[in-house]
């Protein structure tokens, strides 16, 4: 088991270099998690003005046009649904895995 000395300008110490793979490995994991939250709220917002859009054009108010735009709202707060509900749910586990392992890292020092 290698150490790994990680400098720190108050504090100077020698981690274990799995523990800094799976804290590594964790973080990643976050970030791509708000990453995909951050694209179902694009992908909401381009639903929401297109629908809107659609909505405004005055020339043609054909009814099949006007269902296209609501349409695309009622899309558009499903996508914004899903979306959070999918992040809290990957946050949930992630922070339920990381009490997980702390339990495990503290029973087996105790031993």
């Amino acid at each position: 088991m290698r150490k790994v000395k990680l400098h720190n300008p108050f504090k100077t110490r020698l981690i274990d270099e799995k523990i800094i793979r799976e804290h590594l490995a964790l973080e990643r994991t976050k970030l791509a998690n708000e990453r995909t939250l951050l694209s179902y709220i694009r992908a909401s917002i381009y639903l929401l003005i297109s629908g809107l859009a659609l909505l405004q054009i005055k020339q043609y108010q054909g009814i099949s046009l006007m269902w296209v735009g609501y349409l695309a709202l009622f899309i558009c707060v499903l996508f914004l649904l899903v979306g959070v509900s999918r992040y809290i749910a990957l946050e949930r586990k992630l922070n339920k895995l990381l009490r997980d392992d702390n339990n495990d890292e503290d029973d087996s020092n105790k031993k």
